[in-house]
């Protein structure tokens, strides 16, 4: 695994809010990744969140229109839950520290991951945010975006915003059909200069939570397939936005309390 990063990556990922890092995974180790997230999506049979009886597809308060973002992607959440393979996959030392040394923080804990798979003729996912849907609010929290099929202009990659995340605040926009939508809250970015992260299989992505970004289509007649993790930084409090955290933890949460459940919320690197 290609997870140390060096002073000037750091700098880049700093200065812009992303960062794409080539051949992150060995041929073998990219293998080893897309059987084990495959198996772990097969047995999920479409539950789109532990806990939780929503089907991806259906309407989850994130999307507009629950039809339209149906055909955006396969999105399956928290597979480290309940697949003791992508446990071991997520829960690695290396990518947290790596996480850690681009978002300059001395703890990470998993957010949440995220198998997000774009079908053939797939719909684009519009320019949005990350962190105003989550349960707390850190202008540092960080994802990996791992790219398990070549990535490409046609198929679906990523696309980002420089900059974007030192202008942004925690407003949001839902993400709907049209791809303009978040200009609406920040109409500063209208005119903005959008950088393409085509990426061949095996290579990875990390970006800020603030860092506006989308995805293409999918206009090819072959899969997308990523694996995504987002991280909190450690030390968090909780803001009152439930988003992917189970009811009966959410009881015992009042606004303010720390976020640092290890069953739910764990660990994986401090300095």
């Amino acid at each position: 695994m290609n997870y140390q990063v060096n002073p000037e990556q750091v700098e880049y990922y700093q200065k812009n809010g992303f960062i794409v890092i080539e051949d992150f995974l060995s041929p073998a180790e990219l293998e080893h990744w897309r059987e084990t997230v495959m198996n772990a999506v097969r047995n999920r049979k479409g539950q789109k969140i532990p806990g939780k009886d929503l089907k991806t597809g259906e309407a989850d308060g994130i999307n507009e229109d629950a039809a339209y973002y149906g055909k955006v992607f396969d999105q399956l959440l928290n597979l480290w839950q309940t697949d003791e393979g992508v446990k071991d996959l997520m829960l690695d030392t290396r990518i947290g520290e790596m996480a850690a040394n681009l978002a300059g923080v001395d703890g990470i804990r998993i957010w949440h991951d995220q198998a997000l798979f774009k079908r053939p003729w797939a719909n684009p996912t519009s320019w949005h945010l990350d962190t105003p849907f989550w349960s707390f609010s850190d202008r540092r929290a960080i994802s990996i975006w791992i790219a398990l099929d070549d990535a490409t202009l046609e198929n679906g990659c990523l696309f980002f915003i420089p900059g974007s995340c030192h202008e942004t605040t925690f407003e949001n926009k839902s993400i709907g059909k049209n791809m303009d939508g978040i200009f609406e809250v920040y109409p500063q970015f209208l005119k903005a200069k959008s950088f393409a992260a085509p990426m061949k299989a095996g290579s990875c992505s990390f970006h800020n939570g603030l860092t506006v970004h989308g995805a293409n289509a999918n206009m090819t007649s072959g899969f997308r397939r990523a694996m995504t993790c987002a991280y909190m930084p450690d030390g968090n409090i909780f803001n009152g936005t439930a988003n992917i955290l189970p009811d009966e933890y959410l009881q015992t949460l009042k606004i303010g309390d720390p976020l640092n459940n290890d069953s739910q919320n764990p660990l994986i690197y401090h300095r």
